[in-house]
């Protein structure tokens, strides 16, 4: 399981035309599902979501946590997170799991990023949508489940 955050003061997310979701402070996320992802996957992704300390305390370091700045995610599906770039110019995602799986994992990380307290936005899964964010820091990390 992969995951892109990034902090920011606001986000939204829109499918044709329509706000499905927005924060005000805290965390996008853009969360990639592959084949072989279990809850294990998902336990060790949504730890780091929500202690890892990427938020500025008052002496501007960063050594807070999403949960300790009570802040909010928005979540986005992302398969594109599994794109092979390495042959031609046409991304391959054979390695991005199947819909239903990659359903059902996303669905698993939201549902427990709300049991840790923090509230959660979400897009629509397999649908196109447009991400707007107003990105702090600019403060951007990649979190793969592989590197546990």
């Amino acid at each position: 399981m992969r995951a892109v955050i990034q902090r920011a003061v606001n986000a939204s997310v829109t499918v044709d035309g329509e706000a499905i979701g927005k924060i005000d402070n805290g965390l996008v996320l853009l969360l990639g599902v592959t084949h072989e992802d279990t809850i294990d996957d998902v336990n060790f992704i949504v730890n780091k979501i929500v202690n890892l300390r990427i938020f500025e305390d008052s002496n501007e370091k960063m050594n807070l946590s999403l949960k300790d700045v009570n802040g909010e995610v928005l979540s986005i599906s992302q398969f594109t997170l599994y794109a092979s770039t390495q042959k031609g110019r046409r991304p391959s995602f054979t390695d991005a799991a199947k819909a239903e799986h990659a359903d059902k994992m996303y669905k698993a990380a939201n549902q427990l990023i709300r049991e840790n307290g923090v509230t959660v936005e979400t897009g629509r899964f397999g649908e196109m949508m447009n991400v707007q964010l107003t990105n702090v820091g600019p403060a951007t990390f990649i979190l793969d489940s592989n590197d546990k």
